[in-house]
């Protein structure tokens, strides 16, 4: 018979588009290994616990972030990542609004911090690969799923829309055919409110039609942005 000694744990990769800039939410480890290195927040799933209940007990605990939109992502299980035993991380990908949350570090986390996904500081355990592969999958779900929605304020200027595609996707677009495409579907609402960018005239504002989306969805209406 094959005994197992396998611990099941879960880690989070937490997006925040903030100061226009693709950020992720990273913790200071205060226990050993990687004492003092920075790392995606997680940890084992409880007995009783589903994985889903753990990732966001994880997050609140160490964190104090509740998420708005959260996916899995794939499962890491390479025999040696993790020193102390054989772990397997299911892992996640969320999407925040930064200015809706207050971060503070607690339970086995040091310190807590939004880091720019261009800068980042060397991280612990196998996270690095973790990172990137949410990332993809965040590049890739952008030109088919609005959930750059979920990354913006409730009220945005449609050059900050154009602005976080070709951050986060990492090169330009045609801003005039873009602006016509997603104009198109029917799902943003053009606001009276106004703000001014920069020497030009004031522009409005506008916001995501969540109902909507979902209505033309039921309906057989396809995101497409590629």
């Amino acid at each position: 018979m094959v005994r197992q000694n396998i611990k099941v744990a879960v880690d989070a990769v937490v997006f925040g588009y903030k100061d226009k800039m693709l950020n992720v939410l990273l913790i200071k480890r205060s226990i050993e290994p990687f004492k003092n290195s920075w790392a995606l927040p997680g940890g084992l799933v409880l007995e009783n616990e589903s994985l889903e209940a753990a990732v966001e007990r994880e997050l609140k605990e160490e964190t104090n972030a509740t998420i708005d939109y959260l996916e899995q992502l794939y499962s890491f299980g390479t025999p040696n990542r993790d020193p102390r035993n054989r772990v397997i991380s299911v892992t996640y990908f969320a999407l925040v609004k930064p200015e809706h949350h207050t971060i503070k570090a607690d339970t086995d986390a040091k310190d807590v911090a939004w880091f720019d996904i261009q800068k980042l500081p060397e991280l612990a355990f196998d996270h690095k690969t973790i990172l990137e592969t949410a990332k993809k999958r965040l590049q890739s779900k952008l030109t088919y799923e609005p959930i750059g929605f979920d990354l913006l304020t409730d009220k945005f200027l449609f050059s900050d829309l154009e602005k976080l595609y070709m951050t986060i996707l990492e090169k330009e677009i045609d801003r005039r055919n873009f602006r016509k495409k997603i104009l198109s579907f029917d799902i943003l609402e053009e606001l009276e409110e106004k703000v001014s960018e920069g020497r030009g005239r004031p522009a409005n504002l506008f916001k995501f039609n969540k109902k909507q989306y979902f209505k033309l969805k039921k309906e057989g209406f396809l995101f497409d942005i590629k």
